[in-house]
């Protein structure tokens, strides 16, 4: 039959059936589906080679039969140049359901285990937070452009070096995607942005901003872990991070799983950074430092609280990171004569005296001469903030 307003309305299920289809002879495949259930819906049946394959075009008591009419007609012209409705159609719901946000989940399960701590944090915010407004995009839908103004956006509110780092952490997730079997259109769109020219970390602060930094530290954990860090010349990581059974015996030893070279490195203390560290009470905590007993967290909130009461109380600093402390120490502990070799001890370097060949033969750790270097500059950081003249001499380079 043709199938019109007037006979649709009137159609029934044969005595005795739960599911019948009523065809149209116009449009062949186009017809309505009805059940004993109630519900009255368009349909359209066409075959691709043996198989055969339905679209549902609607329910009947909500699509107009001149419409369904239409877009079974439609259909049929797609078929005819060798579309696939009804397998495009469950593409699409499928690439609906690999949004970015779950995508970005699932990239950050499978590859926490590779990952150490703080370079899992660093990705997780990237991808979690500044990513957030592309969450809801179906990753094949996220276009070059949508990442442009993201990235300008992370430029604006945090500056070009967050931004180049949001950059790198979106083009690893899109070459994870790609591998995993999801096929994007454009490819990796993230290397077709632009990345902020870097300038090289090479800031070493002077003694009177080391001043400053130092007396704008409060009694708190993250003064606590500045002043650690200039006395120290550590990574932020491994002082921020601190366990309580890594301190002992007037040193730290921070076991190959927390340092960056995977090696085992005993840090000694000088007087000030035992008496910083004595301040503190394990209370059979695991972690020296944070609220938590979870380490130190919030960093970047802490560095501008702690750069607002410097700008507050003087002339702002130039821009200076956490990571210049330690550039710092090397390389005022060089000028005060301390041989290189020592220095690279002293921050678990391994390049230089102790990298290639030589490295493998020289297992020296120089314990007793890292302990002299960091005295050596503990009292010229002291008596700089005390404001009078260090009382040991400059140590003298071999020849």
């Amino acid at each position: 039959m043709k199938l019109n307003i007037k006979n649709t309305s009137e159609l029934a299920l044969p005595p005795g059936s739960r599911d019948a289809v009523f065809w149209d002879d116009d449009i062949a495949g186009f017809g309505i589906r009805i059940r004993a259930g109630g519900s009255r819906n368009w349909v359209y049946r066409y075959r691709i080679g043996k198989k055969q394959r339905a679209i549902k075009l609607g329910s009947a008591n909500a699509v107009p039969l001149t419409v369904a009419r239409k877009n079974a007609s439609e259909l049929a012209a797609k078929i005819a140049l060798g579309a696939d409705p009804a397998l495009d159609k469950e593409t699409a719901r499928s690439e609906a359901d690999n949004t970015f946000g779950v995508l970005a989940h699932q990239y950050l399960e499978a590859r926490k285990s590779k990952w150490r701590p703080k370079s899992r944090a660093h990705v997780t915010r990237h991808l979690l937070k500044y990513a957030k407004p592309l969450h809801r995009l179906p990753i094949t839908a996220v276009s070059q452009r949508n990442v442009a103004n993201l990235l300008a956006s992370v430029t604006k509110e945090s500056g070009e070096p967050t931004s180049n780092h949001v950059r790198s952490s979106l083009s690893s997730l899109f070459s994870w995607v790609i591998k995993e079997g999801i096929r994007l259109p454009e490819g990796n769109i993230v290397a077709y942005t632009n990345k902020h020219e870097q300038k090289s970390r090479d800031r070493v602060l002077t003694d009177a901003e080391l001043k400053v930094i130092w007396d704008a530290c409060r009694d708190d954990d993250f003064g606590a872990i500045i002043k650690l860090l200039i006395l120290t010349g550590q990574r932020e990581n491994e002082i921020g991070g601190l366990h309580w059974d890594e301190v002992h015996d007037e040193q730290v030893l921070l076991p190959g799983e927390r340092t960056k070279n995977g090696r085992t490195h005993v840090v000694p203390l000088s007087e000030p950074a035992n008496a910083i560290l004595a301040r503190f009470q394990s209370n059979h905590r695991t972690y020296v430092f944070g609220s938590v007993d979870t380490g130190f967290t919030g960093w970047g909130y802490a560095k501008r609280q702690f750069d607002a009461r410097i700008a507050k109380a003087r002339k702002p600093l130039p821009h200076w990171v956490i990571h210049d402390l330690r550039r710092t120490a090397v390389t005022r502990m060089a000028e005060l004569g301390v041989q290189p070799h020592i220095i690279e001890a002293v921050v678990n370097h391994v390049s230089g005296h102790k990298g290639g060949v030589v490295g493998i033969y020289n297992r020296a750790t120089y314990d007793k001469e890292k302990r002299e270097a960091l005295n050596l500059w503990a009292e010229h950081v002291m008596a700089l903030v005390e404001g009078r003249k260090a009382v040991v001499v400059a140590m003298k380079r071999g020849a």
